[in-house]
């Protein structure tokens, strides 16, 4: 993925009434809020996400065409089957990247209660990137990245979510989409190379198995969802053409105590695979790190090779994971 040029700010506004209450110097609205704990609606285990990422990385970089990112789909399939997902298919194809390599993808998709209506959509791409090329050094930058937080993290959440709706099922259809081939876009000069990125995905919208009337009511993106003192905002494109998912989800996580990790204020534009799910007619929210407090964009991390697991957060990843689980189970089926 990667950062459009031009960032736009939004601060959304919110008011709250306030009623006295006899002699009490608290309103009616703060004492609620006092009495209110956060209820957790599924068992997200952040050391178990933290081990799925883990596992990832000990592959190696997952690059298209290599032995690490076979044996890492090989991991994926065999995770999701044992966390009782009903179907699991791959989507093995060739896509030609645009500097001409022949790429060997896999898009993994999986499905919980195939028989529900409403369905919920989640998505994170598990390849990396095959240069590093936010290094500093030119030597450096011809090295795959880890991929520890882009690839790994999103990846890990959601097979700690998967655990979870094999305990416990949701009332509403789940499916999971790990796209493959996201990170092998041309990053000279950005603009103009949209379509260069989210290969997969792209393929995937044109092959999707699903028509108008049996789509997911709303997606949700995970990606950089690991970084040490990660920062959330609405991703611009989200907040616009999927704001529904996207204010449910910012809400859960504020609900959840997670307002300084989840922050109500728009960031950047990020082109990924949201972009064209959204396109496809799956209005899908994107939880990516985009407006970092060092950076004011990406992670530090982004595309090098310090993308490794010395720089992933078991808070992070629990605030990410809860709050999406949470969404999840708080849906019905129709």
């Amino acid at each position: 993925m990667y950062r459009l040029p031009i960032i736009l700010f939004t601060v959304l506004l919110f008011q709250a009434s306030l009623y006295s209450c006899g002699k009490s110097t608290q309103t009616k609205s703060d004492q609620e809020r006092t009495a209110e704990k956060p209820v957790l609606l599924g068992s997200f285990d952040k050391d178990s996400a933290y081990r799925y990422i883990a596992d990832q990385v000990a592959f190696g970089p997952r690059v298209p065409g290599t032995e690490s990112h076979k044996s890492c789909g090989r991991y994926l399939v065999d995770r999701l089957e044992r966390f009782g997902a009903d179907t699991v298919i791959e989507q093995k194809v060739v896509v030609e990247a645009f500097n001409g390599d022949k790429l060997p993808i896999n898009n993994i998709f999986a499905k919980y209660n195939s028989d529900a209506v409403n369905r919920v959509l989640l998505v994170a791409h598990w390849d990396t990137r095959p240069w590093a090329n936010m290094e500093s050094t030119e030597e450096h930058r011809e090295q795959p990245v880890p991929g520890a937080n882009d690839g790994g993290s999103g990846v890990g959440v959601i097979l700690e979510i998967a655990r979870n709706l094999g305990l416990k099922a949701p009332e509403c259809g789940v499916d999971i989409l790990f796209t493959d081939a996201e990170d092998y876009g041309n990053s000279n000069g950005f603009v103009n190379n949209d379509e260069t990125w989210c290969l997969g995905t792209q393929y995937w919208v044109e092959h999707m198995p699903y028509n108008r009337a049996n789509r997911p009511s709303y997606g949700i993106l995970l990606d950089m969802v690991g970084g040490q003192d990660a920062r959330f905002h609405r991703e611009q494109l989200s907040n616009s053409k999927a704001r529904s998912a996207t204010v449910k989800v910012w809400a859960e996580a504020r609900s959840l105590g997670y307002d300084d990790i989840f922050v109500n204020s728009v960031g950047g534009a990020v082109v990924d695979d949201h972009v064209f799910l959204i396109d496809a007619g799956i209005p899908t929210t994107d939880i990516i790190e985009n407006m970092s407090d060092l950076t004011g964009s990406f992670p530090a991390t982004w595309h090098t090779l310090d993308d490794d697991m010395q720089h992933i957060s078991r808070k992070t990843l629990e605030a990410v994971g809860n709050t999406v689980l949470n969404v999840i189970y708080k849906e019905k089926s129709i």
